[in-house]
């Protein structure tokens, strides 16, 4: 391998009856192949008194990462513990034009905690982009898109890039972001400077409850009708969006957070349940880390 910084190595994996490139969800007719890119710290500072901001200087193929996919990063040891299995952390930024990724991540087991110690120019292995992002549908023509992001906690950093993105192509985007504390939401100035509308809502404020957020969301929805619904973070959330969307007949979608071994598909270890399709009463077993993680909303159950 090249060891100098911002480096990669393409891996050539093959999981049974798929070919050795991983295809981008969101552009089904490209492959995009996967690397153990070796990046360089730019910072890694703390946001809050739970959550860092890790920024990388990444060679050329982390950064065709797309908004829902993520890394596996090779944690490095903390003071006396080492994490034995990579961690999986969903793309919170890409920059291509320069060369940077970022991550926004709770500091709270072994693999977190040996991150939060990187410092400025230390190296970080993250093989990737992995898994599969979330996919904007069409509108009719003069029709303008109107993206809901609904995320609670970290789940936010899974959804900032795609808003991003749907701000690119055009749509607006209502985010409504939930946490514990008003202190504990992050990115609020990011996602307000992309041109979202932000909608912030916290538990010590006694405005996060499912009733609330429901009014919120018809609200939103009947200002300007809502044509795709996005989650993450959350079980209550997702069973509050599910009956929305059904109720007002738009697509939406979720990522989802699990703990995986390899992340490419090959040791099953992240299989979790789903419907068969939308309204259906039985169920199929998926790999969130090779079929997700980003999943039909309608098909996903509660855990």
């Amino acid at each position: 391998m090249n060891d100098s910084p911002t480096a990669s190595k393409v891996i050539a994996f093959a999981p049974a009856g798929h070919e050795t490139h991983y295809a981008c969800h969101v552009c089904h007719d490209e492959a995009l192949p996967i690397a153990e890119n070796i990046c360089t710290v730019r910072s890694n500072d703390w946001v809050n008194p739970e959550y860092k901001h890790l920024v990388l200087s990444a060679p050329a193929t982390a950064l065709t990462a797309v908004a829902g996919q993520f890394f596996h990063l090779a944690c490095p040891p903390s003071t006396d513990e080492a994490a034995y299995l990579r961690r999986p952390m969903s793309i919170y930024r890409v920059e291509a034009d320069d060369e940077r990724i970022e991550f926004l991540y709770k500091v709270q087991g072994v693999g977190t905690r040996g991150l939060a110690r990187l410092a400025p120019r230390d190296t970080l292995d993250a093989l990737g982009p992995l898994g599969q992002g979330f996919r904007l549908p069409a509108v009719a023509p003069g029709e303008r898109a109107h993206v809901l992001l609904l995320a609670r906690g970290v789940g936010l950093a899974t959804m900032a890039p795609l808003a991003q993105e749907a701000i690119r192509s055009g749509a607006r985007v209502t985010a409504i972001l939930s946490a514990r504390s008003a202190s504990l939401v992050m990115s609020v100035d990011y996602l307000r400077e992309t041109g979202a509308d932000v909608l912030v809502v916290a538990d010590d404020e006694q405005t996060s409850d499912v009733v609330q957020i429901e009014r919120m969301i018809r609200r939103v929805h009947a200002g300007q009708a809502i044509t795709f619904a996005t989650t993450c973070g959350s079980n209550r959330l997702l069973s509050t969006l599910q009956h929305l969307t059904a109720e007002f007949g738009i697509p939406g979608e979720i990522a989802l957070e699990q703990h995986m071994g390899c992340a490419i598909g090959a040791c099953y270890a992240c299989v979790r349940p789903f419907r068969k399709h939308s309204g259906s009463d039985e169920l199929t077993y998926r790999r969130v880390c090779w079929d997700g993680p980003v999943f039909d909303l309608q098909e996903t159950t509660s855990w």
